[in-house]
């Protein structure tokens, strides 16, 4: 369940926070929160990620001058994105079948805001729909806010995942 606090602003509830001092106790958190992610095998991914991966990390740089403290306080997220494959591709079933439902329904979610964004941009008036999903809450500082974004699509050559790859770039 996602909160929001004032001081903390945006967070989910029971999850892990922990502070790091170097790139090697953070390079250790990663590795161990790359081993909690949920995955499993479909008919087109040995390793398909059945959930979105979120860590956020904190960056605070501190600074002294003249007995004045200058305090910088980012956000950095890097998200695995769980794809978005075709049921009929994958022969899913059951519970793999909903959780694809639900990724679907969380991209669809991030599409539509980041939609809304560049029609914002582009002077139109619009109505920004963070709350569609529990990813484009968390991120709405991020998407719409003063910031950056990257994204990394991973994709394939294979004749077979043509429309995937096709749907992944466009996304993208």
């Amino acid at each position: 369940m996602l909160w929001e606090d004032i001081k903390k602003g945006v967070y989910c509830e029971g999850l892990t926070e922990e502070t790091v001092s170097n790139t090697s106790e953070m390079y250790e958190l990663i590795k161990r929160g790359t081993r909690n992610r949920h995955v499993g095998s479909t008919s087109m991914n040995k390793e398909s990620s059945r959930s979105h991966s979120v860590l956020t990390t904190i960056i605070e740089s501190k600074s002294n001058k003249e007995g004045l403290w200058n305090v910088k306080v980012s956000r950095f997220h890097i998200i695995d994105l769980a794809g978005s494959e075709w049921a009929k591709l994958t022969s899913a079933g059951g519970e793999w079948l909903k959780e694809a439902g639900m990724i679907n329904k969380s991209l669809s979610a991030l599409g539509h805001v980041i939609n809304s964004l560049v029609d914002l941009s582009e002077g139109k008036a619009r109505h920004i729909h963070y709350w569609d999903s529990k990813l484009t809450f968390l991120l709405r500082d991020s998407l719409g806010g003063n910031s950056k974004t990257v994204i990394i699509a991973n994709i394939s050559p294979s004749a077979i995942s043509y429309g995937e790859t096709l749907s992944t770039l466009k996304f993208a």
